[in-house]
Formats: structure tokens, C-alpha cells, sequence
């Protein structure tokens, strides 16, 4: 909490902007503290030069803190990732980023989303949930942990408009 402060009293205020390969090695730590299998340095680099991929960081004053990731095909997306750092996590922030991202695909003439959760990450059920995202279908032990256990992913959609 007094890294969030201290970020306040400076004037350090959330932004979210495209990413460049320059943040390729930030996300990919981000995405390895927030997934069982996290996406190297170079999977992002990758992203980021493919013309149907969009990728956006969260910024919190100089730091960057979060992201977002899909790939555009016609007009449809699917957010393949997004995640925030766990120590600004419950602020409102992923919210923040999620819509502007969502602004930014519909720019691009993208009119259905797609994504996949885990079943049980309540976090993220909320947080799509609260952007209108609805449940359109399940996938049986689509999740392996590295414990080997199973778990279900939910198909989620919203339309753009």
C-alpha cells in the first residue's frame, strides 16, 4: 500500500499505452508471477511484431505493473493474457486496463471478444463478469498446473458496439 501512496503523492498516475519490445522482458516476468507457465521474453517479442496483435502495458509512473494481450482475426479477438502486478492488484486498476484495451480493439473494427478463464480465479470471473463478459461454454481440465492437477477453463464473449 505505501508504494501505491508514495506513487500518489508524486503524481504517479495509471496510463495505459502500447507496449514495445523494450517491455518485452517486464511482461514476461509480469505473466510468470501471475501463471503456472509463463510466456518468455521472446514469446513477447514476438507478439508484439505480429500486425493482428495488440499488446498494452499498465504504467503506474515509471513502472509498468500490467498488461494485455490478443490477437485480431476479422472482426473477432481473443484476449490471449492480462495480468497485474499482485501488489497493486483489488484497486481497480485491471478494470482500467481491460476497458481501455477493449476500446482499442473496437478501433480496430473488432466486434466479438473471446477468452478463456480458469473455472475457479474468482478475480478474473469478477472482473469479466463486471465488463460484460457471458459464459458461452466450458472446457473440461483445459488448465495443467505444474502439481499435474486439472483444471476447467469457461469460454467467455461480449460483443462490441
Amino acid at each position: 500500500m505505501m508504494s501505491w501512496l508514495s506513487e500518489w503523492w508524486r503524481g504517479g498516475t495509471a496510463a495505459v499505452e502500447p507496449a514495445s519490445a523494450r517491455d518485452a522482458a517486464r511482461l514476461a516476468q509480469l505473466h510468470g508471477a501471475s501463471f503456472a507457465r509463463g510466456w518468455g521474453e521472446g514469446e513477447f517479442e514476438s507478439m508484439m511484431i505480429e500486425r493482428n496483435t495488440l499488446v498494452h502495458r499498465l504504467r503506474l509512473g515509471r513502472n509498468t505493473i500490467g498488461f494485455a494481450v490478443s490477437r485480431i482475426g476479422a472482426d473477432e479477438a481473443e484476449i490471449l493474457s492480462i495480468a497485474v502486478d499482485r501488489a497493486h492488484r483489488g484497486r481497480g486498476l485491471s478494470r482500467t486496463l481491460l476497458m481501455t484495451h477493449l476500446g482499442h480493439l473496437a478501433g480496430r473494427g473488432v466486434r466479438t471478444i473471446f477468452l478463456e478463464v480458469e473455472e475457479n480465479n474468482q478475480p478474473a470471473r469478477r472482473l469479466y463478469d463486471g465488463a460484460g463478459f457471458m459464459v458461452v461454454g466450458r472446457r473440461e481440465r483445459y488448465y495443467k498446473q505444474p502439481n499435474g492437477e486439472q483444471l476447467n477453463a469457461l469460454l467467455m464473449r461480449r460483443d462490441l458496439s
